[in-house]
């Protein structure tokens, strides 16, 4: 199966269908897959072949959707960046990929020309919005009137599912950003396996308030288009009291959600008094929620299935815990999602015994076919698998289990703080610090000392009109945590660093950050 199947079988199954509501707007199965082919027309007699890249930085809207489907039916890989990217990123990302098509909001036009004047491989621009002006020396053309335009025949499929579907870039924290090559079959394995666990069905109705250049966020599109259920497109969640009404007003069956969301919710109180008697399910990844996000989700949201899950952009989805283990295993992210085997090795690449902590390792359809024209990278995440020409994954993200095979994240292998000759994870005192009445957020990272190595630091956010000191902090965890694990640095902040995908940026943390 092709991605663009997800749109079209549902279109054929259901075509008056509510596929996409976005804002007041409303659109059926028929409308998005008719866009789509009027956009795949234009790619085409545009010129542009099997293979070529387009890059596409909308926001969540129905342009986005349409163009996303539009470039895969014409047989290309579409590339989503963040609309607020800016001209130094885009110029890297349309020449790291020679893409040949721009596609991307007329009220960008300043970053646009800037990056598309130092990208020789770009041959065609197409742009969401009122157009003022074409751009220098590259052919531009509005994307709205290609939507609206006259019916035109679909294109014939030039795909097969080992082709290259998307090329997803990594945040960048550290150097470049990195290009993640999904195939076709890498992402409808991925989402066969995310709706079974899910149970999703037509009768879904999905809120999303992420990025879909995020793939957390493209995914929720992808997963409704596979059901025939319909996908609420939110710009963010910049708005949380207006996502809210939504949720009552739209019946919302489907809820994704991210550690930073729920830190905002944690502060909605009044929350607790309505009803969502509709919503099935929650699920959060990105990073791990703190147990004390999770007892209280479950208290605003009684009716709703909690998921805990850990996955990243190299293979989307990795594990997921069953909701009724959360009492029994409240910090695990459960075991390997169907279809997917995970285990964990050690620095012999040898599966290692429960309770020790290592490497976590994926097989799958899932697993990307690796790092876009970068070999040595790929080679580091991607090594010989039990058979002959296989590849699987080694994360670079430490785990451990227990006897059950359920999984706990430890810390990444670049995030793990040696203080006093230990290992210390900084996630398990982030959660000690969350569960710390008035503390909104906290993270934590190591900082350089002379004498422990690396010493703890805390930067904690405080909910409004609370006052905690750094001896109030130091006290809680004393009680809480082992010695070397209390935080010898403490720092109070406003918020904390986030990339555009609501991961804090820990590589900003090493530094003073007070925020006065």
């Amino acid at each position: 199966m092709l991605v663009q199947n997800f749109l079209e079988e549902s279109a054929t199954r259901r075509p008056d269908k509510t596929a996409l509501i976005a804002g007041a707007e409303r659109y059926s199965y028929a409308e998005v897959n008719a866009m789509a082919d009027r956009i795949s027309h234009a790619l085409v007699t545009g010129g542009l072949q099997k293979g070529d890249r387009a890059v596409i930085f909308l926001d969540n809207s129905l342009a986005a959707v349409a163009a996303l489907f539009g470039v895969l039916k014409a047989g290309g890989v579409f590339v989503m960046l963040n609309p607020s990217v800016k001209a130094e990123k885009l110029s890297y990302v349309l020449n790291n990929c020679r893409a040949s098509v721009l596609i991307g909001p007329a009220s960008g036009y300043g970053i646009i020309s800037e990056a598309a004047s130092s990208s020789p491989h770009l041959r065609n621009i197409f742009l969401s919005g009122k157009m003022d002006a074409a751009l220098p020396g590259k052919a531009a053309a509005s994307l709205d009137e290609i939507i609206s335009s006259a019916a035109t025949p679909g294109t014939p499929c030039r795909s097969i599912d080992a082709d290259l579907a998307t090329i997803i870039y990594t945040s960048g924290s550290t150097g470049s950003p990195k290009g993640v090559m999904m195939a076709h079959y890498n992402m409808t394995a991925a989402a066969d396996s995310i709706t079974t666990y899910l149970e999703n069905t037509e009768e879904d109705i999905i809120l999303n308030t992420l990025p879909i250049s995020f793939d957390y966020g493209l995914y929720q599109v992808l997963m409704a288009f596979k059901m025939g259920a319909t996908v609420i497109l939110e710009k963010s969640f910049l708005y949380p009291y207006k996502t809210i009404e939504t949720m009552l007003k739209e019946n919302v069956t489907g809820f994704p959600i991210v550690p930073t969301m729920s830190a905002i919710l944690m502060q909605m109180e009044d929350i607790g008094k309505k009803s969502f008697s509709r919503l099935r399910y929650i699920t959060n990844t990105a990073a791990a929620l703190p147990i004390s996000h999770i007892q209280k989700l479950r208290e605003f949201f009684p009716t709703a299935a909690l998921y805990s899950m850990y996955g990243l952009t190299e293979c989307k989805r990795v594990s997921y815990l069953p909701p009724d283990q959360l009492d029994k295993r409240p910090g695990s992210v459960g075991r390997g999602m169907p279809n997917t085997e995970v285990y964990i090795v050690g620095e012999d690449e040898k599966r290692v015994a429960p309770g020790v902590v290592g490497e976590l390792v994926v097989r799958g359809r899932n697993v990307m076919r690796g790092y876009w024209e970068m070999p040595g990278e790929t080679a580091k995440k991607l090594r010989p698998g039990t058979y002959p020409g296989e590849l699987i994954l080694y994360t670079g993200d430490l785990f451990k289990s227990d006897d059950e095979g359920y999984l706990y994240f430890v810390g990444r292998r670049d995030e793990i703080i040696k203080s006093r000759g230990e290992k210390v994870s900084p996630r398990e005192i982030e959660n000690v610090l969350c569960s710390m009445q008035g503390v909104a957020e906290a993270a934590v990272v190591g900082v350089p000392d002379p004498v422990l190595g690396e010493a703890v630091k805390a930067v904690i956010v405080k909910r409004p009109g609370v006052q905690i000191t750094e001896k109030d902090v130091r006290s809680f965890c004393s009680k809480r945590l082992e010695d070397h694990m209390v935080p010898k640095v403490v720092e109070f902040a406003a918020g904390l660093p986030k990339s555009e995908n609501g991961k804090i940026k820990k590589t900003c943390l090493t530094e003073s950050f007070r925020s006065l």
